[in-house]
């Protein structure tokens, strides 16, 4: 039997540890959520509502120069590695990027399933307002509604447009300025 001398672990920064591992999770979609990782295989129902939002926004994300996926996010200094459902980020922030930041994005998108819905309601939406995504829409289809929030801040969210039940009409702001319909999520 061999043993770990007692220093082994001296200068291996953990959350460049966690994020490595993560990253070569061999699962097609993995996170890490405050220090937790979570392979995640959505539904074809999940995927679905995702691909209703991406259809609606392409028009504006081409015209805006932008790129529109679900590209990693990495939130720097705390135990978080996101994928989320939908980012849209600049392009020319995404050409050559492993990961970025939230405060790099123009738009984050959860959508929940019956498995991760706390955490997008209230995990990712608190961090994901730490960290400055400036729009966070979170596609409800536990409670069949959608839910906007905008201005990001240390405390949350300052402005919160919703929830509003599936069927209605959602206005994304600036820089999308679109309606985006829900009935079909």
């Amino acid at each position: 039997m061999s043993t770990v001398p007692a220093d082994y672990t001296h200068g291996i920064d953990p959350e460049r540890a966690l994020k490595y591992a993560v990253q070569r999770f061999q699962v097609d979609r993995a996170e890490v959520v405050e220090g937790i990782i979570v392979p995640s295989s959505p539904t074809w129902d999940h995927e679905r509502a995702a691909q209703l939002v991406r259809r609606q926004i392409a028009d504006r994300v081409e015209e805006l120069g932008c790129v529109g996926g679900s590209g990693n996010l990495d939130l720097h200094g705390s135990p978080n590695w996101y994928v989320p459902d939908i980012a849209v980020v600049p392009e020319e922030l995404a050409k050559g990027a492993g990961a970025l930041v939230p405060d790099q994005t123009l738009l984050v998108v959860e959508v929940t399933g019956d498995y991760d819905a706390d955490t997008d309601r209230v995990v990712k939406r608190r961090r994901y307002a730490e960290y400055g995504a400036p729009l966070y829409l979170l596609i409800d289809r536990v409670e069949r509604s959608v839910t906007l929030f905008a201005e990001p801040g240390q405390l949350g969210y300052t402005r919160v447009d919703g929830p509003h039940p599936f069927g209605t009409s959602l206005h994304l702001p600036a820089p999308f300025d679109l309606d985006l319909e829900t009935g079909d999520l």
